[in-house]
């Protein structure tokens, strides 16, 4: 059985965005795919609504945690294939090892921008719609037929799909 593609979804705290995405990711790229997340500044917790929804739907939870992206830039640490990151502020950084494929999918992060606990659980839903949108045409791209430019701009176009608003 081929090696799984080693993705890290970042963002700046790892306590909604990244960890969702980390979630969808191992749940639909199977055995095909490792899915991890890590934070800038991790906050050291995720954020209950992030596990609520993905226990509505149903989606990994197990081994979820906030983590520093250090772990991840540290010898020992897994060889990523893949690093998207998920926020404006974290974009473009750190220099990874191993060179893997890199691209921005910002979303905006669904704590700060809204007022009420229903606007904020509507947000956290918004946001995993978006990530859906981005993370099933990636599993689906045909990596063995892509060379490494194509797959740039494979994954640069999907951060493009522009995520709901609301």
């Amino acid at each position: 059985m081929p090696q799984p593609i080693n993705v890290l979804l970042v963002s700046t705290a790892n306590g909604a965005r990244s960890i969702l995405a980390e979630s969808l990711l191992n749940n639909w790229g199977a055995s095909r795919f490792r899915g991890y997340s890590a934070g800038s500044t991790s906050s050291g917790s995720v954020h209950p609504y992030a596990l609520r929804l993905l226990r509505d739907f149903d989606l990994p939870t197990e081994g979820l945690r906030s983590k520093s992206w250090n772990e991840f830039l540290t010898p020992g640490a897994p060889v990523m294939d893949f690093v998207f990151t998920l926020c404006d502020e974290v974009a473009g950084q750190p220099a990874w090892p191993g060179r893997p494929v890199t691209a921005h999918w910002g979303l905006p992060d669904p704590k700060v921008l809204r007022e009420t606990d229903v606007d904020q659980w509507q947000g956290f839903r918004d946001l995993l719609r978006s990530l859906e949108n981005w993370i099933k045409p990636f599993v689906a791209l045909p990596f063995v037929a892509l060379d490494r430019r194509a797959l740039e701009q494979r994954v640069e176009a999907i951060g493009e799909i522009h995520p709901k608003r609301a």
